[in-house]
């Protein structure tokens, strides 16, 4: 998409600026569009998922009377909340009440723009695709914070709080495990990143298995990841048996559906970006190097890419179902006396391996004994 994008820009040598300017324009709106429209069809699709695999956990159904296997049910759900009645509290900050969750929103949305959907296929290929991700994704506390204190409810304000605390907490081991994995490639680039993890055969060369390190980083990222998304078993901010509903608890309509959404939407990200660091990305295990158009290529890349991430989220559903929520101390005790040490002294093998080893991983390792 953005190769396209500049051959156009480049075509348009000979307009004048402001249509130059209209064009551009017009362009970075069609993007913004398609890819709200990808999001917010994964995100209603996502809900249909999670209350299926709910369902087949708990020996249930599931949803099955709105379209055929009850796949419109997420439909319904968006036109009820649409429907229902917008309410501020009397008391509440009116400002900040309103500004929170387009705020989440909006920094949810925003993380999906450097990601390499394809070779050819990104809205924008960004040199520091993974630290601006990183970046706009620390909006979202704030924003929860906002959200909490504008309520001016005490559940909200201990949901905020403890939101706060948790995601501030939990990026510290997440960082971490990511510079595990980025001190190889040597780059924030998300194409360079996937191009480093081709060639060989398939899987073998995706960072996961480069050395011992960066697999333990991938599970330490994992784990981490899960409780930044506020996802059981630490959901401690929205704890209903506890708090009510947390920081979200006095919000209604389609301003609590922009909470729910940007969860999905944080899911599908920190999903894709273990995609992008661990899994090799969109490329096609084995058969990579096969000769075929470029529409079909373009096609399978993507849905590779698409399909390990699914696959990601399932594991995150399939946990939130399984296991029991934490309580406070054991979440924060899990992130500053496990997590974090371990995903240091992690670090400190990754770089060690990394400087006398000079990039090589353990395929590379195995295959120059047989070449020898």
């Amino acid at each position: 998409m953005t190769e396209l994008i500049n051959r156009i820009i480049s075509g348009l040598s000979t307009a004048g600026p402001f249509m130059r300017l209209f064009i551009i324009i017009a362009i970075m709106a069609v993007s913004a569009a398609i890819v709200l429209a990808i999001a917010l069809l994964y995100e209603g699709f996502a809900t249909y998922a999670e209350r299926k695999v709910a369902g087949d956990i708990q020996a249930r159904i599931g949803p099955n009377r709105v379209g055929p296997y009850g796949l419109l049910q997420f439909v319904a759900d968006g036109v009820k909340l649409l429907l229902k009645e917008d309410i501020i509290p009397f008391y509440a900050d009116k400002w900040l009440f309103i500004a929170a969750p387009y705020i989440v929103f909006t920094a949810s949305f925003a993380a999906f723009v450097p990601l390499s959907y394809s070779d050819h296929i990104s809205v924008a290929n960004l040199n520091v695709g993974v630290l601006y991700i990183i970046a706009i994704s620390s909006v979202v506390s704030m924003a929860v914070l906002m959200g909490a204190w504008g309520s001016n409810n005490k559940w909200s304000l201990f949901g905020g709080m403890r939101a706060v605390a948790q995601i501030v907490s939990y990026e510290i081991p997440i960082v971490l495990s990511l510079l595990a994995a980025l001190i190889i490639p040597a780059s924030l680039n998300m194409k360079d990143i996937i191009a480093y993890q081709s060639g060989g055969l398939g899987i073998f060369r995706w960072l996961l298995f480069n050395n011992p390190f960066t697999l333990l980083a991938f599970f330490v990222y994992f784990i981490a990841a899960i409780a930044e998304v506020n996802r059981t078993p630490f959901d401690i901010p929205e704890a209903e048996s506890e708090i009510v509903a947390g920081y979200h608890t006095e919000y209604t309509g389609m301003r609590f559906a922009f909470f729910f959404m940007a969860e999905y939407g944080d899911m599908f990200i920190v999903s894709a970006l273990a995609t992008t660091l661990f899994l090799g990305g969109w490329q096609i295990p084995f058969i990579g190097g096969i000769a075929m158009p470029l529409w079909l290529r373009e096609v399978l890349q993507a849905g590779v890419f698409f399909t390990k991430i699914f696959f990601l989220i399932y594991i995150m559903m399939w946990i939130r179902w399984t296991l029991p929520r934490l309580r406070v101390d054991q979440l924060m005790e899990l992130c500053w006396k496990y997590l974090t040490p371990i995903a240091f002294f992690n670090l400190i093998g990754a770089s060690v391996w990394v400087l006398l080893l000079h990039d090589r991983g353990v395929y590379d390792i195995i295959a120059g004994l047989f070449v020898h």
